[in-house]
Parts: structure tokens; C-alpha cells; sequence
């Protein structure tokens, strides 16, 4: 019993060591807990709640869910995770590392729709599709799940910009 912890241990913070060297985020908005699959044009990560997230707490009091706001960005991240390791301008992008672009910023949300509600201790399996690219513009889909019940579709697109736009303060 102690060994299969260790071994469960040792994967997850192998997941999250590969998911931090991708995506800038940190917790306790880093929302992607792992990644199951991933190809060129589709990932599909996980975020599993506990009950003890910050988001919980006024969202809503003895009837706690998660905000529709925080499943968005849970999409943006993991489609984030597939540019970054796909699609990046720089080979082995590094979070911490390399310098000259921020990956993945969000430009718009096209379309969005909330079915259901996730709740504490709910697995969420976000799954995002590359629709379109079109120089540093990539348009993606996604969907979450909950127990393979869709509770979320939503459309966006997120840009690769250089890091000199971000820190531009005029």
C-alpha cells in the first residue's frame, strides 16, 4: 500500500513539474492537476477539486461551485499546455527559462455555454481541440466533463505575443 502512494506521489508531482515548466500560472491559479493525452491538435488534462480551493469560499457559501469564469480559464490552460508544447516558436519551451514570449494569452472568447455545475470534489476532464491557426492566432474548442456528463462547451482563441508587449507599462 505505501509503494503504490509513493508511485502516485512520485507521478503527480512529475505531472505537475512538466505542467509548470509549460504554463506561467503557479497555484493557487494553476487549475490543471494533470494531463491524460495529447497530440498535435487535441489535450486532454484534468482538474481535480478538493474542496479546499480559494474559489470555493464566497462561490458559493454552503452550496459551493466552481465559477463558470474558472472552467474558462481551466480551457485557456490546457489548450495553453498543447501550444506550448507543440506549437511553440521556442523548441523546449521553459516557463521559468526562456525568455521573448508569453504563450497562449487569451484574445477572445467566441462562444461559451454552462450546463451543469462542478462541485468540490469533482473530477473535471477538460478536453481542447486546435480548430485553426493562422500565424500566432490559434483558435481552439473545448468541452468539460464531469463523470463523462458535459457541463461546459465553450470557443476561444489564445496568441503567442512577445514578452516586450506584456511588459510594456504605457
Amino acid at each position: 500500500m505505501c509503494l503504490d502512494y509513493e508511485i502516485y506521489a512520485f507521478k503527480l508531482e512529475f505531472f505537475m513539474m512538466n505542467i509548470q515548466k509549460r504554463l506561467h500560472h503557479r497555484p493557487p491559479y494553476l487549475f490543471i492537476s494533470k494531463v491524460i493525452e495529447h497530440s498535435s491538435t487535441f489535450l486532454h488534462a484534468q482538474s481535480i477539486t478538493k474542496g479546499d480551493e480559494f474559489y470555493f469560499l464566497g462561490h458559493f457559501p454552503n452550496a459551493p461551485i466552481v465559477p463558470g469564469s474558472i472552467m474558462q480559464e481551466m480551457t485557456t490552460q490546457a489548450a495553453g499546455l498543447l501550444i506550448a508544447e507543440k506549437h511553440s516558436p521556442i523548441e523546449d519551451y521553459d516557463s521559468e527559462k526562456t525568455k521573448g514570449w508569453a504563450l497562449g494569452v487569451l484574445r477572445a472568447i467566441h462562444k461559451a455555454k454552462y450546463k451543469h455545475f462542478a462541485r468540490p470534489g469533482d473530477t473535471l476532464d477538460i478536453k481542447v481541440e486546435l480548430q485553426d491557426i493562422v500565424e500566432n492566432l490559434f483558435r481552439f474548442s473545448a468541452t468539460i466533463e464531469v463523470q463523462e456528463k458535459s457541463i461546459m462547451l465553450n470557443e476561444f482563441s489564445l496568441i503567442n505575443i512577445h514578452d516586450d508587449k506584456l511588459l510594456n507599462q504605457s
